[in-house]
């Protein structure tokens, strides 16, 4: 059998008819993981459940009680918390942190038979868009590693890459789920604001965090998110599920592309490439139109105003002091201040740094107000746009992953990765990234690129329609 191709759907076929076992399904995953884990780093621990968590969604399987998600292996970003397991948030200060409750999302997994694989890799605190920042070492991108998977949820990418788990959970701030998914070849969501619980994850920003599924297909994808969505009263942010992705789908076949914000990449390949990807849609039936919608520009500078702004205020809580690994002091200031100095890495501190700023005496008007203002303006503006259309179209990325330490000293060029993906978190609306072509490197090697399609707010069953289009 050949279990790379699997997709859920299959598996699940499989595994009801008894042609397969759920034990014979991990082990396949346990066996890639130790082969590959020490050249990748992208798994920090395996669950020493992993056993129990086989035997219970066989016999579930069984007793003809499964459900879509029973035995199938994932992989989970460490700032979701489950309940008795080491949730770091690949930081050193929660490495030794137990959580004491499941996330929502955990919760539903657990209600389905979902077999928990362990915690993978990520940037500390979501924060960085390569897997170079976490604690604990960089995450190399499966398809080379000499490249970064992509970030902040680089190991949840690179497990389903690397084989090491079907399906994996991550966090989407500012691109962390589709920046990776598009630099590993895969298919990683954004969904509306809201449309799924942020319950029991570490928060980075909370006006544009959201959990996500990171799958090898578009159906896996669309089969997790529609599990893991709805209405949680543990977060006033969350909305009502409303079956939002099923029944029939209408479209108006008319998609917007913002050309003159996207002709700034400056790799002409990865340009052309995406010129090919609206091409097959409009082979596919699609009207392609370009839109003004230059206002996108300022999506990047508004985002790392908000961002750091929001960091800064959720990890005020790491102090030592109330929990999280503590570093004695003479007193308890400095106490507080020896623990936050060598428990946070550079890239955190940089964003803490940039957000207490923002919202000082003097510059919160100047700055975080003025940001506010602006994004709803964006927002407007988006929505305007979308009254014609079903969508708009952009490339996930404006390159192919980069090597790794390429820009670790340049934090703008860093951040200047993310340009296409952050108007999805700053607007709300949501975003899905879906392998679209690959391109040659310098060494000859093809590497990956992903077409972002962004719908109107919970609108996502139209999202799905139009990547199933373009995939066929």
């Amino acid at each position: 059998m050949n279990y790379q191709e699997l997709d859920i759907k299959k598996t699940r076929e499989l595994l009801d008819k008894g042609e397969l076992k759920v034990r014979e399904l991990v082990d396949f995953y346990l066996k890639n993981i130790e082969e590959k884990n020490e050249e990748l780093n992208v798994y920090l621990s395996l669950f020493d459940d992993l056993d129990e968590q086989v035997r219970a969604a066989q016999e579930k399987i069984d007793r003809g009680e499964s459900n879509i998600l029973t035995g199938i292996p994932f992989a989970i970003k460490p700032n979701i918390a489950i309940k008795g397991k080491n949730a770091t948030a690949a930081s050193k200060i929660l490495e030794n942190y137990i959580a004491p409750y499941d996330a929502t999302v955990i919760r539903k997994l657990k209600e389905q038979g979902v077999i928990f694989m362990g915690y993978v890799n990520a940037d500390e605190f979501a924060c960085g868009g390569s897997g170079e920042n976490s604690a604990f070492g960089s995450t190399k991108n499966p398809l080379d590693p000499e490249r970064v998977p992509g970030g902040s949820s680089s190991g949840s990418a690179a497990a389903v890459a690397a084989h090491m788990a079907m399906a994996a959970l991550g966090t989407d701030t500012g691109g962390s789920v589709r920046q990776p998914s598009s630099f590993c070849g895969l298919v990683g969501v954004k969904p509306t604001y809201g449309r799924v619980s942020r319950k029991g994850a570490a928060a980075m920003g909370s006006s544009l965090d959201q959990i996500c599924p990171i799958t090898k297909t578009v159906e896996d994808n669309k089969i997790i998110l529609d599990v893991i969505a709805g209405k949680d009263i543990y977060d006033m942010t969350s909305i009502e599920k409303d079956n939002f992705l099923s029944g029939e789908v209408q479209l108006k076949k008319k998609l917007a592309v913002p050309m003159s914000f996207i002709s700034t990449i400056k790799n002409e390949k990865a340009l052309e490439n995406f010129k090919k990807n609206l091409k097959k849609l409009e082979e596919n039936g699609y009207q392609i139109e370009e839109v003004d919608l230059d206002i996108l520009k300022y999506t990047l500078p508004v985002y790392y105003i908000i961002m750091p702004s929001e960091l800064s205020t959720n990890l005020a809580r790491y102090d030592g002091l109330r929990y999280g690994n503590q570093v004695e002091g003479e007193n308890m200031v400095d106490t507080y201040f020896k623990t936050r100095g060598s428990g946070f890495g550079e890239e955190v501190k940089r964003r803490i740094i940039l957000g207490t700023y923002a919202l000082s005496a003097g510059y919160e008007d100047q700055y975080y107000n003025r940001a506010g203002a602006l994004r709803e303006k964006i927002r407007a503006e988006f929505k305007k746009v979308m009254e014609n259309y079903d969508a708009v179209l952009m490339p996930t990325t404006p390159d192919v992953a980069f090597k790794l330490g390429e820009n670790s000293e340049d934090p703008i060029e860093m951040y200047l990765a993310d340009i296409f993906t952050v108007s999805s978190n700053i607007i709300g609306n949501p975003a899905l990234s879906v392998p679209a072509g690959t391109i040659e490197t310098e060494k000859g090697k093809e590497m990956p690129l992903g077409l972002q399609i962004l719908a109107n707010f919970k609108e996502e069953a139209k999202m799905y329609k139009i990547a199933e289009d373009f995939q066929s």
